[in-house]
């Protein structure tokens, strides 16, 4: 077994009593919901992990609805790939980081986070991928719930990995357990100290100003954010400077590079 294959089943193996052995009829319209609450700022893909069935002596969950646009990211077919083709292209030196970042979601979302709110999270990190050209280059990776048996456990999952080289080279080396639906948020949180996190959603910036900074990383001008929520192109002036004076950051490309690789966005 390959190392890279070896460190996650030895998480999904510590997991397994959170993980459905049922199989599990995909919703599709709560995948398409589930695709629209993620962030994605490059070029990326999607597929769904599916725990269900898993046995444990084959200890890998098979993959589900991998989007067309994993080959143009990876080089890889959509209509032939499985799980082992996407880990193998993950760079050797980030397998022990993604290992103990999928445990350390793992053990907050279950450890932490009630049954009924965990579908209204996902966990959000950094590694290196070798892409399409052949160079190793960094990704975010984001995951959610997608269903669940009746117990609670987790069936499958839905998982976006987006390349953000353009944005930054620098990994963080934190996850971030991210809440929707106005649930808190856990951000850059270092996975060696995890014992006590702190939320910090509507901490740092108003919902007011996520609008604007959401807008601002689609590459929105000022005006074109003040037509977007109906609001005076000053008032819009004015919010981005007090996101950037709350951030600390100088610029816009800073600021979305942070939101970003930090997962507030």
């Amino acid at each position: 077994m390959k190392p890279t294959t070896h460190a996650l089943k030895s998480v999904w193996d510590a997991a397994r009593e959170h993980l459905s052995a049922e199989s599990a009829d995909n919703d599709l319209v709560q995948l398409d919901n589930r695709l629209a609450s993620a962030f994605c700022c490059g070029p990326n893909y999607h597929f769904v992990l599916d725990f269900s069935g898993m046995q444990p002596e084959h200890g890998t969950p098979s993959i589900r609805h991998v989007s067309p646009s994993i080959k143009s990211v990876l080089g890889l077919d959509p209509g032939q790939v499985v799980l082992q083709d996407i880990l193998d292209r993950m760079h050797p030196d980030d397998t022990e980081f993604v290992a103990r970042a999928e445990q350390a979601a793992f053990d907050f979302i279950y450890g932490r986070i009630a049954a009924d709110k965990r579908p209204k999270y996902k966990v959000s990190y950094c590694f290196r991928f070798k892409t399409a050209e052949g160079n190793y280059q960094l990704f975010n990776h984001q995951a959610m719930i997608l269903t669940t048996d009746p117990a609670g456990r987790l069936a499958r999952s839905l998982c976006i990995q987006t390349n953000i080289q353009h944005l930054t080279e620098q990994n963080n080396h934190c996850i971030s357990v991210i809440g929707m639906s106005g649930e808190p948020s856990y951000l850059n949180l270092d996975i060696s100290q995890m014992s006590a996190p702190t939320p910090v959603s509507g901490v740092l910036f108003t919902e007011r100003e996520m609008e604007v900074i959401r807008l601002m990383s689609k590459g929105l001008t000022s005006r074109d954010i003040a037509k977007t929520l109906c609001i005076a192109a000053n008032t819009v002036k004015n919010h981005r400077k007090n996101i950037l004076n709350k951030s600390g950051c100088r610029n816009a490309g800073e600021l979305i590079t942070r939101c970003i690789t930090e997962g507030i966005l």
